[in-house]
């Protein structure tokens, strides 16, 4: 990527393991479409009571030349599920914006 990646986590330890996993899911991503200028990843554990376990929720926002790609609220129990599915979802939009 033309510039850094930016992960934020709040309200989660931080953890190498994962930061690596989303790492390896960037580079996927900018191998399929080589020009994204910016890639902020933001993983939270939201403050709100649920009966059956917390919901990890996962943003991404990426900047590539003439638009932006936004993932809001990709929410899983398990974060690497979570992190999963935000960046197939991310893939999706890359893929039509390459397409236009």
């Amino acid at each position: 990527m033309e510039v850094t990646l930016q992960i934020t986590t709040r309200d989660i330890p931080h953890s190498e393991a994962l930061e690596s996993h989303i790492r390896e899911k960037a580079e996927k991503l900018e191998k399929l479409y080589p020009h994204i200028t910016s890639c902020r990843i933001v993983i939270e554990l939201p403050h709100k009571h649920h009966h059956q376990g917390r919901m990890f929720d996962v943003h991404i926002d990426m900047t590539v030349p003439g638009s932006e790609i936004v993932v809001n609220r990709v929410a899983n129990e398990d974060v690497y599920v979570a992190v999963r599915d935000a960046f197939d979802a991310a893939k999706r939009q890359l893929e039509d914006h390459a397409r236009k």
